[in-house]
C-alpha cells in the first residue's frame, strides 16, 4: 500500500506515476485490441450503422422508383371476340351473322418531367364474317396515332418532378445521416475504448495497493511483535487490506463489465479464456485546440446530421412549392396526329344480279404502310378544363405542406443551436484538458510524497498505521483522478470530431 515509492524494506521505486503500474498492466490477461481493430469491427457489426444504412438504401430505392416513372413504357394487348348475332335486315348478308374479331394494340408511353404525357400507338383489327356483302373477308383495319397531353397550369417541372425532387432531398438526408452514424459510431468506440483503458489502469492501481497493503500488514505485525506499536495499528492495517481487497473485486467486475459492453457494441467477443479485451493503444495527451468560433463554424458547415436536417427542409419546400400549382384549375391541351389503313382478302359481292368488286386488298403489312405513310391522315387538338368548386382539396394540401416546411425549418434551427452549444462545451473540456492532466499528475506526485514521508514517520514512530492507511487511500483516489483526466481529454477530442463530422472518412455509399 504505502510503498508506491518505498517498500516495506525501504527500497525506492521509480518516481513516475505510470512506471510503477507497467509491470502489473503487462500481466493483465485478455485479448489485445487496437483502436483501429475496434473501429473496423464496430462499422461492420454495429446495429445503429446497419439501421442507418437500411434507411439510406430505402431512400435511394425511392429515388430510383420515382425516376422510373419517366422511363418509356412498352405496352401490348390483344383481344379475340367470337360472336353470333341474329339479323332482321337483308343488308346483313346472312340470316345469322357470324363474326370473329382480333384486336391488337401496341406502342410506347412516356411521361416527361414537365408533366407531358406522350403515347405512340398502333392498332389493328382483323374481322372475319359470313356476311355475303363483305368485300374484304377477312378485313384488316389499322390506325396509328401520336398523342400528347400537356398541363398548362400545373407548374410544368415543379409539378411533374415534385415526387422525384422530394425523394432526392430525402435520399440526401438519409445518406448524410448514414455517414454521420459512421462518424458517431467511431467516436463512441473511441470513447468506450478510453473508458476501458482507464478501468484497466484503475484495476492495476488497486492491485498494486493490495500488494503493498499486504506488505504493510506484515511489517506492522513484525513491529507489533517487537513492541514498537500496539495491536490497534495492526487492526487498522488489516481493516485497510480487507477494504482494498473488496475494492479490487469491484474494480475487476467494473473492468469486466466495461469489456462486455464494449464487445457487445463492436459485435465481436474476445477470444481469450478471460473473456476480456485489453487495450493496446494509449490516449494522446497533447491535442491541438482551435478557437471555439472556428470549431462552431466548421460544425455548422460540415455536421452531417445538420446537413440532413437542411435536406429535410429542402424536401418539404419542394413539395410545398409544387403544391401551389395544385390549387389552380387544371387546363390541359390535348392533341394527336395519326393515320388509317385498310387491307384484306378481296371478295366478289353479288347484289341484285350485279357482281361488285373492290380494288382494296393486301396484307397486314400493306395496312401498316398506309398508316405510317399517312395515306389517310388524321389529327386532333383540344382543351380540357377542370375547376374544383371551393378549391378545398388543393388549398388544404398546400396548408399542410407549408406547415411541414415550418416544422422542418424549426427542427434544423434547433439542431444548429444545440450543435453550437455542444461544440462550446466540448471545446472548454478540451481546452482545459492539459491543465487538468497536469494538475492530476501533480496530485499523484504529491500523494506519493505524502506516502513516502508518512512511511518514514511510521518507521520512526512519529505516525500511526491509521494515518498511513489514510494516506494510502488518498493516493488511490489521486491515481483514479489521474486516470480520469488521462482519458477525458481524448474522449472530448473524439466527441469534437463527431460534432464536426471530421476525422475518419464516412462511407460514400450505403
Amino acid at each position: 500500500m504505502a510503498g508506491m515509492l518505498v517498500t516495506a524494506s525501504g527500497q525506492e521505486q521509480p518516481s513516475s506515476p505510470d512506471s510503477a503500474l507497467v509491470s502489473i498492466l503487462k500481466t493483465l490477461e485478455g485479448t489485445p485490441l487496437t483502436l483501429q481493430q475496434a473501429f473496423d469491427a464496430a462499422l461492420e457489426n454495429a446495429t445503429s450503422v446497419r439501421k442507418a444504412q437500411a434507411v439510406a438504401l430505402a431512400a435511394h430505392g425511392a429515388v430510383r422508383r420515382e425516376s422510373g416513372l419517366f422511363d418509356p413504357q412498352l405496352f401490348f394487348n390483344i383481344n379475340y371476340i367470337d360472336q353470333q348475332t341474329p339479323t332482321a335486315s337483308f343488308f346483313s348478308g346472312a340470316p345469322d351473322l357470324l363474326t370473329t374479331e382480333t384486336d391488337s394494340r401496341t406502342g410506347i408511353r412516356m411521361d416527361l418531367p414537365i408533366g407531358t404525357k406522350l403515347e405512340a400507338a398502333m392498332n389493328t383489327v382483323r374481322l372475319k364474317t359470313n356476311s355475303s356483302f363483305a368485300n374484304l373477308n377477312p378485313q384488316i383495319t389499322a390506325f396509328g396515332s401520336l398523342s400528347i397531353r400537356q398541363p398548362l397550369l400545373g407548374g410544368f417541372g415543379a409539378s411533374g418532378r415534385k415526387a422525384l425532387n422530394r425523394s432526392e432531398h430525402e435520399a440526401d438526408a438519409a445518406q448524410a445521416r448514414y455517414d454521420q452514424e459512421v462518424v458517431t459510431t467511431t467516436s463512441e468506440v473511441e470513447r468506450r475504448y478510453w473508458d476501458l483503458y482507464a478501468a484497466e489502469r484503475n484495476f492495476a492501481v488497486q492491485k498494486l495497493i493490495v500488494g503493498q497493503s499486504e506488505s504493510f500488514l506484515t511489517e506492522t505485525q513484525v513491529r507489533a511483535n517487537t513492541g514498537l506499536i500496539g495491536p490497534n495499528q495492526v487492526a487498522s492495517a488489516k481493516t485497510f487490506l480487507a477494504e482494498q481487497k473488496l475494492q479490487l473485486l469491484d474494480k475487476r467486475e467494473q473492468l469486466d463489465l466495461l469489456s462486455d459492453q464494449f464487445s457487445s457494441y463492436i459485435g465481436v467477443r474476445p477470444s481469450g479464456a478471460e473473456g476480456r479485451y485489453i487495450t493496446t493503444d494509449a490516449p494522446p495527451e497533447n491535442i491541438p485546440v482551435e478557437s471555439a468560433d472556428t470549431l462552431i463554424g466548421r460544425a455548422l458547415r460540415a455536421n452531417l446530421e445538420l446537413n440532413a436536417a437542411n435536406a429535410d427542409v429542402d424536401a418539404a419546400r419542394a413539395s410545398a412549392s409544387a403544391a401551389k400549382w395544385g390549387v389552380l384549375p387544371t387546363l390541359d391541351v390535348i392533341g394527336s396526329l395519326g393515320g388509317n389503313g385498310i387491307s384484306g382478302t378481296a371478295q366478289d359481292v353479288i347484289f341484285n344480279g350485279d357482281t361488285l368488286t373492290t380494288d382494296r386488298g393486301g396484307s397486314l403489312t400493306d395496312a401498316l404502310h398506309q398508316v405510317t405513310n399517312r395515306n389517310f391522315p388524321t389529327w386532333s387538338v383540344g382543351l380540357e378544363l377542370k375547376i374544383p368548386i371551393g378549391l378545398r382539396n388543393g388549398l388544404g394540401e398546400k396548408d399542410r405542406l407549408d406547415a411541414e416546411v415550418i416544422g422542418a425549418e424549426a427542427r434544423a434551427l434547433e439542431r444548429s443551436r444545440m450543435l453550437a452549444d455542444q461544440v462550446r462545451s466540448t471545446y472548454r473540456e478540451l481546452l482545459h484538458g492539459k491543465d487538468r492532466l497536469d494538475a492530476s499528475r501533480e496530485g499523484v506526485a504529491a500523494a506519493q510524497e505524502q506516502v513516502r514521508i508518512g512511511l518514514i514517520e511510521f518507521h520512526n514512530g512519529r505516525s500511526t498505521a491509521f494515518e498511513l492507511v489514510r494516506l494510502g487511500a488518498d493516493y488511490a483516489s489521486a491515481q483514479q483522478r489521474y486516470s480520469e483526466a488521462l482519458v477525458r481529454t481524448a474522449k472530448a477530442a473524439a466527441t469534437l470530431r463527431q460534432l464536426t463530422s471530421g476525422g475518419r472518412q464516412p462511407a460514400s455509399n450505403p
